[in-house]
């Protein structure tokens, strides 16, 4: 496993991820001042996003169905657990954007490369309850099945 996404799991096959990406840092208020440098104050952690990208062959190797997956996550704002595949917990995150670019069509018109990138925003864990919503383990599975 590379890395595990609440229920999505990106291993080599059949969702495979070739790149990740992590932005981090703080935010910092300027205070204006003449003749020098302008001062800066922490205002707190500032948003952390991070970016996974990479290739599925779905004629070869499926992959679709965990891309709808990402993109039902996506579209319900679902708050979950991010974890690295060294077992690392990541924290919780939300999939703000998925992008998926198909190149040499099918006669399906599913491309035999599919493109794929994740976008997730960290979020806070308010709301969310023994690995789950505040809607509960079972308002979460509800959506995921909705999107198959």
């Amino acid at each position: 496993m590379l890395f595990q996404i609440g229920p999505l799991t990106l291993d080599t096959i059949p969702f495979a991820a070739e790149s990740f990406g992590r932005n981090a840092g703080a935010d910092l208020a300027t205070k204006p001042v003449m003749g020098g440098l302008q001062p800066r104050e922490f205002m707190g952690e500032a948003d952390e996003s991070i970016t996974i990208s990479g290739q599925l062959l779905p004629t070869k190797l499926g992959g679709l169905t965990e891309l709808e997956l990402a993109f039902s996550l996506s579209a319900s704002a679902t708050k979950v657990p991010l974890m690295r595949g060294d077992g690392r917990m990541l924290g919780w995150y939300v999939i703000e954007k998925v992008s998926e670019q198909h190149a040499d069509l099918t006669r399906f018109g599913v491309g035999f490369v599919v493109r794929y990138t994740l976008n997730l925003i960290k979020v806070s864990t308010d709301g969310a309850v023994g690995g789950a919503q505040a809607g509960g383990l079972v308002g979460m599975l509800l959506n995921l099945f909705e999107a198959l």
